[in-house]
């Protein structure tokens, strides 16, 4: 049977999947999806070919939705991810400063948290079955058991004693990444921007940090228990102890599940600010990142848009530039970068300003796969029979 590649863009205006062979050199791209909402993200899961979306309107909110005819036709979560109540670390978020002038008198077990916006959502592992994840905005995580159906709060983060001081970066409050061991049914890792990366070990009751040797310059302490304002992080499933993370502060690397990280980008590349990043699929040493000149500057480094490429873990890097624009000041968020699952991968990269770029030989050349589109806030691939 011929596989299929699918490619689901999330942007600001509604959402596009793109269809192609596996040649990948001619595409199709279907009717708009959620036509004028901010489609956070589009994910299938491989395990039943569901597909789903989180989705916000700046009227009606925030909502997940789900899908059994690659977008044909769309049904609403029966009950879209929310926050009932306060948190029980009684401290309401923000900076230090805010929470302490808004806990003043303030009842905060009688003023529940406001859910803001929907970020990612994560199929659960192949032992889980109909169980995906999803990270909001502030900074909360949701479980769903029933293929997406219904969603719950995940009550041991959401009552962590640090989120009282957790504060909001550029792109607010998020809990955007979920990464699950494969080998460990009661680990995974969570990153907050801004808060840092979050380890649990017993399936979601506790949660610790994990950020020892990952900079925040932006704090007092340059090396702080947590606040770190992780931009990305990823993992490939066959090493499932080697992290890496795009950083505010760099580009790192853990060898032993978090527990200390490597500065990999340090005097290696030529800015240490940038959000996506990326594993190939068949090679756990190969990452990919797209960097951009400083947190001030957030476009190109030296106006000349490329994709960085490390074979060998972060030891080494190469700036991968054949058919991407010279002459650009372009800017790539968090989640739009994806990788495809061939051996010769695919690799996708959305921008800010509408650019589709794709890559049909592990990022050694590129080519322009759509243009004029809304922002793009992600980027996912999946390959389907």
């Amino acid at each position: 049977m011929s596989k299929k590649v699918m490619i689901f863009v999330g942007t600001s205006k509604g959402g596009f999947i793109f269809s192609s062979d596996s040649k990948r050199k001619k595409w199709q791209v279907g009717d708009i999806q959620f036509k004028s909402w901010n489609v956070m993200h589009m994910q299938l899961d491989s395990r039943d070919n569901r597909l789903h979306a989180a989705v916000n309107h700046i009227v009606y909110g925030p909502t997940a939705h789900y899908s059994d005819d690659f977008g044909r036709m769309w049904t609403q979560a029966k009950q879209v991810p929310a926050i009932t109540r306060a948190s029980k670390s009684g401290r309401p978020l923000g900076t230090p400063q805010e929470a302490e002038r808004s806990a003043e008198g303030a009842n905060v077990e009688s003023q529940p948290e406001k859910l803001i916006k929907v970020w990612n959502i994560k199929p659960g592992r192949e032992s889980e079955a109909g169980v995906l994840y999803a990270g909001a905005e502030p900074a909360c995580l949701f479980i769903s058991k029933d293929r997406g159906e219904t969603w719950a709060l995940n009550e041991g983060l959401f009552d962590h004693p640090h989120r009282g001081t957790f504060f909001p970066g550029n792109g607010g409050l998020c809990l955007h990444t979920i990464l699950l061991d494969p080998t460990n049914d009661k680990r995974m890792y969570v990153a907050i921007s801004t808060g840092g990366c979050y380890r649990t070990d017993d399936g979601g009751q506790t949660w610790n940090p994990f950020n020892k040797n990952v900079r925040a310059d932006f704090m007092p302490d340059k090396f702080p228990e947590y606040g770190q304002c992780v931009h990305k992080m990823a993992m490939h499933p066959a090493s499932p102890n080697v992290l890496y993370q795009q950083n505010h502060c760099g580009i790192y690397r853990s060898d032993n599940a978090g527990a200390d990280w490597i500065d990999i980008g340090d005097g290696k590349l030529p800015s240490r600010f940038g959000f996506p990043i990326a594993v190939h699929p068949t090679d756990p040493k190969t990452i990919y990142i797209v960097l951009e000149e400083s947190d001030e500057y957030r476009m190109s480094v030296d106006g000349k848009f490329a994709v960085w490429r490390s074979r060998d873990a972060g030891k080494s890097w190469q700036r991968m530039s054949k058919g991407l624009p010279q002459r650009s000041h372009l800017d790539v968020l968090r989640e739009a970068m994806a990788t495809d699952s061939f051996e010769d991968a695919g690799i996708y990269i959305g921008t800010n300003t509408g650019q589709l770029f794709c890559s049909r030989d592990s990022g050694d050349s590129w080519e322009l796969m759509a243009d004029f589109l809304p922002p793009i806030h992600s980027v996912e691939a999946a390959v389907v029979e």
